[in-house]
């Protein structure tokens, strides 16, 4: 029986008390999703500036929604209360946004997370599990990326999730508070917000061929990265918070599916999918663009620690994601 299936049986016999933060979000609202289906009891905190309301349950036993911000250190504090385990998903995202207003990134992503982490740690909290990125490792030209070979980091939110990480791991050794760290690499799936000038490339590009318009790809295709399936996250999500085992907490781990793929294959991959409901983008070119600062060339993770201390075993390939992304969103 694969580790997950284990963690989530004891879950249904002994439901736990969560906390997740940007609950309103993409991998948020998933997370949420999952937790209540297992019968656990879930406060969700969101200020709903990149989240969406319609992405929340509906009110249910045991769901408790709190709208607020996290640069807020009361909001936090009052989130946190009662509460054994937190998942905090709630940042804002995308490199070019940082890159253009690092101050906002920075408040959101340094000075709201470590709100957080002392509303945690004052509340006794068992263990906190936060989302990091792929974004840390930088130049570092080494494929796959492995945990302890960062490079160079290349923007204001690589910057804001190393100090993140930097701060959790401070927390355990000072404090005692048990935090693990999820390097997020290029997560998709439903709920993920295609609008907007930092929307990702699978929602945004989804969009546009069911509207029967042209993709845009910065750069000259090539660019290749590790796609993730929502799903996978969620799995590692609750593995993080649940694994015993020593080295299992203070520590980062690489969260994708260990695969290359490239934007060029991404959209023939896409299109693909799209053109059995939209027949006239089957022979659809992309628009190139040029390369965005900030962005990683390549990128693909390692994910053999997650593997072996989280007992973490992706159930989606690419692939299938896009399979059960297309269906649901185009349905």
């Amino acid at each position: 029986m694969p580790l997950i299936a284990e963690v989530e049986a004891a879950l249904k016999k002994s439901p736990r008390r969560w906390l997740v933060t940007g609950a309103a979000g993409f991998i948020g609202s998933h997370i949420v999703e999952r937790l209540l289906s297992l019968g656990q009891t879930v406060v969700g905190l969101d200020n709903l500036s990149a989240g969406h309301r319609a992405n929340l349950p509906a009110p249910t036993a045991g769901w408790t929604f709190i709208e607020g911000d996290i640069r807020e250190p009361l909001v936090c504090r009052a989130a946190c209360e009662g509460v054994e385990l937190v998942l905090h998903q709630a940042a804002l995202g995308s490199v070019p946004r940082s890159i253009e207003d690092p101050i906002r990134t920075h408040q959101s992503n340094v000075d709201g997370f470590l709100n957080i982490l002392v509303a945690a740690r004052d509340a006794k909290v068992k263990r906190f599990v936060y989302a990091s990125s792929s974004s840390v490792y930088g130049d570092a030209p080494k494929l796959p990326k492995r945990e302890g070979e960062e490079g160079r980091l290349l923007s204001p939110y690589a910057v804001s999730k190393a100090i993140n990480e930097t701060y959790a791991r401070n927390f355990e050794k000072v404090y005692g508070l048990k935090t693990v760290g999820l390097r997020y690499f290029n997560v998709f799936g439903p709920r993920q917000d295609p609008n907007g000038a930092y929307a990702a490339v699978v929602p945004r590009w989804l969009a546009a061929l069911s509207r029967g318009e042209a993709c845009e790809i910065f750069g000259d295709g090539l660019t290749s990265r590790d796609f993730c399936f929502v799903a996978n996250a969620v799995q590692v999500n609750l593995l993080a918070a649940i694994v015993e085992g020593e080295g299992v907490t203070d520590s980062v781990y690489n969260v994708s599916v260990g695969g290359r793929t490239t934007l060029l294959e991404l959209y023939e991959q896409l299109r693909a999918r799209v053109a059995k409901k939209v027949p006239s983008v089957a022979s659809l070119q992309p628009k190139l663009s040029g390369f965005r600062s900030g962005d990683i060339r390549d990128s693909q993770a390692d994910i053999s620690r997650a593997q072996t201390k989280l007992g973490y075993v992706p159930t989606h390939t690419i692939e299938q994601g896009l399979d059960v992304t297309v269906t649901q969103v185009l349905r």
